[in-house]
């Protein structure tokens, strides 16, 4: 299922977001830019030896009612305490233990959770002392570290993965499609939820989800079965959410993991916003087939051109994912909410569609012909190429030269593979790769 996740936690000024960019190395920087995505830097993925894992930093949290310290990490370590499998408790250890530490510690003993103890800004072999007082706090061995250095931190993140559930197994055969439903709070995801099983009813179980509180449901129609997996909407709530709206996209990541489609919820009433662009653009980023919903369509006053405006708006909010169909409905009236499950079955194959090199390489010859690729008046051969997996469908271009392969003329091969072979509702990565001359 989904990649444990680590919280880092402690008072403010210890260091919590050196430690977080150390740990996030040069993932942020790699991830593909796209338009209308507005990067959040307070969680991302990171890996130690073969375990991979997201890393929260909640120093990152923008946390009304700021001006009581202690107000603001009880905040931040309840968050920590909901989400984590493991908690990274940072400390200062040029400041030494303060009474704000011991706060956080007392917070901490209540969460059951494996708390791994990192004494932080221990710069050279000198300032080990400085790290026994820090035993009292009763976290066992703290662990010196240097994050603007990057010593200690092997030590460190050894102690962490060793606490991480070992992998259950894949609850759900081969032939389910798993569901999440994605979306800022109060887009209407719960009575989606309710909406689709309600028009189905034919729920066959309840699985406990293996994250926390959350339910997984497994459903099925005659034609296939499914999972809805549990998001952010049907969890606790209370004031510490109310006050961290963005935080509820860590549980949508941890969602868009688990799942296979993806149902992007937008409120219909209210339109877009930039929250909802950000949400949508983890489900691109991690490849996953995807609709978007536009829900709450029975109370938006329309004339005959109100969809046509919408859609075209959407087209322009999120150009990143111009593959996705489109579909208004509203859970509250049921309205065309029958067409919810077709569409994923669609997608859903579309994400995992093979095509055969034979005719993708007719279907990129024909794009040449009508379109030569050059770049700074060099003009670029494409050799060959290949689909080398699935979920989502991977191509391999063999060319001349990587560096002539303008981004412009990658969408245009993109958009012909598209008109090709159907692959409506999913990404398409493209790879480009040099062609050995010896082949």
């Amino acid at each position: 299922m989904g990649k444990p996740v680590v919280a880092i936690v402690g008072r403010p000024n210890v260091g919590k977001s050196t430690i977080f960019n150390r740990l996030a190395g040069q993932r942020i920087a790699i991830v593909e830019d796209i338009p209308g995505v507005t990067r959040d830097r307070i969680y991302s993925k990171s890996e130690w030896l073969d375990h991979q894992f997201h890393i929260i930093d909640t120093g990152g949290i923008e946390i009304e009612s700021t001006d009581e310290i202690l107000v603001q990490i009880k905040q931040q370590a309840e968050l920590a305490m909901d989400e984590a499998d493991v908690i990274l408790l940072i400390v200062d250890g040029k400041a030494g233990l303060t009474e704000a530490d011991k706060e956080v510690a007392n917070l901490l003993y209540k969460t059951k959770k494996p708390v791994v103890l990192a004494v932080n800004k221990i710069d050279n072999i000198k300032m080990q002392q400085e790290i026994f007082e820090f035993y009292s706090l009763g976290f066992g061995e703290p662990y010196a570290i240097s994050g603007v250095h990057a010593i200690g931190l092997g030590d460190m993140l050894d102690a962490v993965v060793a606490h991480f559930p070992t992998e259950e197994e894949e609850p759900y055969g081969e032939d389910v499609i798993r569901v999440a439903l994605i979306g800022r709070p109060n887009v209407g995801k719960s009575s989606l939820v309710n909406a689709i099983l309600g028009e189905e009813r034919v729920i066959v179980s309840n699985v406990a989800g293996t994250t926390r509180d959350a339910i997984d449901t497994s459903f099925s129609t005659p034609e296939q079965n499914y999972v809805l997996i549990d998001t952010a909407g049907m969890r606790k709530r209370g004031k510490v959410y109310e006050s961290t709206e963005k935080y509820s996209v860590l549980r949508a990541l941890k969602a868009i993991e688990d799942a296979d489609v993806i149902l992007v919820v937008i409120d219909g009433e209210m339109g877009i916003i930039e929250q909802d662009k950000k949400i949508a653009g983890y489900a691109h980023e991690a490849g996953k087939a995807s609709i978007i919903v536009v829900n709450k369509w029975d109370a938006v006053e329309k004339d005959d051109k109100t969809m046509q405006k919408f859609t075209e708006e959407i087209r322009d909010q999120f150009q990143f994912m111009d593959y996705a169909p489109v579909l208004f409905l509203s859970a509250k009236t049921r309205q065309r909410v029958h067409k919810l499950l077709p569409l994923v079955n669609e997608v859903s194959e579309a994400h995992n569609m093979r095509v055969s090199t034979s005719l993708l390489n007719e279907v990129i010859s024909d794009a040449v012909v009508i379109n030569q690729p050059s770049e700074k008046g060099k003009r670029l051969k494409i050799n060959y190429a290949t689909q080398v997996a699935v979920r989502p469908p991977t191509i391999v271009l063999f060319v001349s030269d990587p560096e002539l392969l303008h981004f412009s003329y990658e969408r245009y091969l993109e958009n012909k593979i598209r008109a090709a072979f159907q692959f409506d509702g999913t990404p398409i990565r493209i790879l480009v790769r040099k062609k050995n001359e010896d082949n």
